[in-house]
């Protein structure tokens, strides 16, 4: 990665020659270009995370009510049958621009990012780069073997986690085979390193085994999205578990298109369940325009969204969710967290 000094003044000329030759700056671009003034003056990051943005809280941590989402730095699109997204996303999003991005958001006020480990080396670079205070949740991959799992909580917690859950896959296929033992022990080896403990799910069987069980984590990371856009398979044509069966071939079967299977459900459940809730998907993935799916979510019940950003979207998408958050007529779950 480039030293900071020449990161700095490269952005500074490039923003500046746009300036001089008549181009107009978006938004993003004059909080950027202020972002790294100000750094030049006083050697300092970014305008401090939590301004602009309503917070809320997880046990002992202070999360910003919109999280920024982690597939868009791992290159992981659910971009339906366009095979060449995903490279694309990682062809954009460099190191630097990751970089960037993340910098444009702690300055809008996400002080929260959604993270898979595989991609927390370039958030170390961030935060030693910037003198970040940026927190992530991190996801863990549970497991039969508590040794196993004790190292891999340990092992993201070093690079940064805050907030430790359990991947959403990974936790569906152990209640598909009754073995909430796992999840169970997963969170008590979490809470031991000092961290609050999530379980994660794509199925609502999953909190709802979790709840009917007491396993009892301190957040649940739940998708959830309405189904009012072209490419969701038909209610006939949903399955339990489809995101763990081979895509369909069939017209308006399981293509990575959905998921969350039965808002109205999930909507329902979550009214019963006294922990936080974080959305995530709730743009099902890009089909939906966020200005619909912020509102969705939390008039809905969650308590935090994760949103997936690239850098020309931030601004927007902040707006948007505080204009959300400010008209939430209609919510009947109480806010928790």
């Amino acid at each position: 990665m480039p030293r900071r000094d020449d990161r700095r003044q490269f952005l500074m000329k490039t923003l500046a020659g746009a300036a001089a030759a008549g181009s107009v700056y978006s938004l993003e671009e004059r909080i950027l270009l202020a972002a790294l003034q100000e750094g030049a003056d006083r050697q300092q990051a970014p305008p401090r995370a939590g301004e602009g943005l309503p917070m809320g809280q997880i046990k002992h941590v202070r999360i910003s009510r919109l999280f920024l989402g982690g597939n868009l730095i791992g290159g992981w699109a659910h971009a339906r049958d366009l095979i060449y997204v995903s490279r694309l996303f990682k062809a954009y999003n460099t190191d630097e621009k990751v970089c960037e991005t993340l910098a444009l958001a702690e300055a809008h006020g996400i002080n929260t990012l959604l993270l898979d480990p595989k991609c927390q080396d370039v958030f170390v670079k961030y935060l030693k780069h910037y003198g970040s205070k940026m927190q992530s949740m991190v996801c863990i991959s549970p497991s039969e073997d508590p040794e196993a799992m004790r190292a891999q909580i340990r092992s993201v917690i070093d690079k940064g986690a805050t907030l430790v859950y359990t991947h959403g896959e990974v936790t569906d296929r152990h209640v598909m085979a009754g073995r909430l033992d796992v999840i169970a022990k997963a969170l008590e080896l979490i809470r031991a390193e000092g961290v609050p403990a999530g379980v994660g799910s794509h199925s609502l069987q999953t909190p709802i085994a979790c709840e009917k069980h007491g396993i009892g984590p301190d957040y649940y990371v739940k998708t959830f999205h309405p189904d009012r856009y072209w490419s969701a398979s038909p209610p006939e044509k949903r399955e339990e578990w489809c995101w763990y069966k081979p895509p369909s071939n069939e017209f308006g079967g399981y293509h990575d298109n959905i998921w969350c299977l039965d808002w109205q459900k999930t909507a329902e459940f979550m009214a019963s369940v006294k922990r936080p809730w974080v959305a995530f998907k709730v743009m099902a993935a890009g089909a939906i325009h966020p200005r619909i799916a912020f509102s969705f979510a939390y008039r809905h019940g969650a308590d935090f969204i994760v949103a997936g950003m690239f850098d020309f979207q931030l601004a927007e998408d902040v707006a948007l969710a505080r204009e959300a958050l400010r008209k939430t007529e209609g919510r009947t779950r109480p806010w928790y967290g």
